[in-house]
């Protein structure tokens, strides 16, 4: 008779029971060769004898919330010894800005320190870790090292969010359609995310007038404001008073408030805006966006003439005499030409012919940071806008 291949059904069984073993025999190799993930309980050979130190943490990570950029935060854990002998702990690996800075009673600043625990007794360890930019979520961890032979690894973890030491909202305060002849009332809120609330020690304004034309001044603020921040500790506002008076043109200054929280910081808040009123520039090179005369790069061997006008409306604008006090450089000349009526003479058209003659020597004007903006300083007559200066963007070259 010939022969026949073995049953399916029997095949079928002892394929499982081979797959059973072999399956057996691997898990058990990789449980025997695979090393145990940090913090774990890790197999011990035989039984543990009754003697033998044993640490139980009843937390191993701690949410600490926010942390602003360049504070320090800490974190006191809990570790136990539960066993019959004394437990040693040391320090282990850790995160770049996470470190266990202290076991309590160990000595302190060493690197080798360690810390015996007798049996029933608890260590604290102390996490250390600082807030580092540009900010954002964080995890941090750090082990330390045990001689429980179950547990010889402890991984404690610190997690939140770095934010920063403190944010003005808004950014910039922008001032729209000032006029020189009224007043204006600004402000700006400062949320601090430090350790203590901030004291503040003095705010200021980069104006080189600034007494005679700003007024500033702090309020704490409520706690319902803060808590409306998120992961605000603290915070003040800044209000602005803006007299009348300023000159006619771009106002942009910074105000600088100093606080301790309990750290020096000086928070720095851009004020921005266009000082207008009864005088209106126009013309050619005049970039209203910038409120500046924009002339750009000049040959100081063919030189440039141009002109631009103002136009002064309102009741005094029978008695505006543009007189030249200022120009920067100083071969910018300036001519003022006599007034003529626009329309129905509800404004006066004044012209002023500017000049940058051959010959004149280089200039970096150009307004940028190597070169800052040149200007021209009228008196002007109005009352209530007295001076006017316009920022000329000019480079005179060979």
């Amino acid at each position: 008779m010939a022969w026949q291949g073995p049953n399916a059904w029997l095949v079928t069984v002892a394929a499982l029971a081979a797959g059973s073993l072999v399956g057996a025999g691997g898990a058990a190799l990789r449980a025997t060769f695979t090393p145990w993930q940090v913090g774990d309980l890790a197999p011990v050979a035989g039984d543990v004898p009754p003697d033998a130190p044993r640490a139980e943490v009843p937390e191993t990570r701690h949410e600490f919330g926010t942390i602003g950029t360049g504070t320090e935060g800490s974190h006191r854990f809990a570790i136990r010894n539960t066993g019959g002998g004394p437990l040693t702990l040391s320090r282990g690996h850790s995160s770049c800005s996470c470190t266990v800075s202290d076991f309590e009673g160990a000595e302190e600043g060493s690197a080798e320190a360690t810390k015996v625990v007798p049996a029933g007794e608890t260590a604290l360890v102390t996490v250390t870790w600082k807030g580092k930019p540009p900010g954002g979520p964080f995890r941090q961890q750090v082990t330390v090292l045990t001689d429980d032979p179950r547990r010889p690894e402890i991984a404690l973890v610190v997690e939140g969010v770095v934010v920063p030491t403190w944010r003005a909202v808004p950014e910039s305060i922008a001032v729209a359609n000032l006029s020189a002849s009224e007043g204006r009332q600004t402000s700006a809120t400062i949320y601090t995310y430090g350790p203590e609330p901030p004291v503040v020690k003095g705010v200021t304004i980069d104006h080189p007038q600034a007494a005679e034309f700003f007024s500033l001044a702090t309020v704490a603020l409520s706690a319902e404001e803060i808590a409306a921040e998120i992961g605000a500790t603290g915070g003040f506002r800044i209000e602005v008073a803006i007299r009348s008076g300023l000159p006619l043109g771009r106002l942009r200054q910074t105000i600088s408030a100093e606080f301790a929280m309990p750290e020096e910081v000086t928070a720095e808040v851009p004020l921005e805006g266009n000082v207008g009123g009864d005088l209106v520039l126009a013309g050619p090179g005049w970039d209203s966006s910038r409120q500046a005369l924009v002339l750009g790069t000049v040959s100081g061997t063919a030189g440039l003439r141009t002109r631009i006008f103002i136009t002064a409306k309102g009741p005094y604008r029978d008695r505006i005499r543009p007189t030249v006090e200022e120009t920067v450089p100083r071969s910018l000349q300036v001519t003022v030409g006599p007034g003529s009526p626009v329309g129905t003479g509800g404004a006066v058209r004044i012209p002023l012919e500017i000049v940058i003659p051959p010959g004149s020597r280089a200039a970096n004007h150009i307004c940028s940071e190597q070169g800052p903006a040149g200007r021209i300083v009228l008196a002007t007559g109005h009352p209530d806008s007295p001076t006017l200066s316009i920022p000329v963007c000019v480079a005179i070259g060979p």
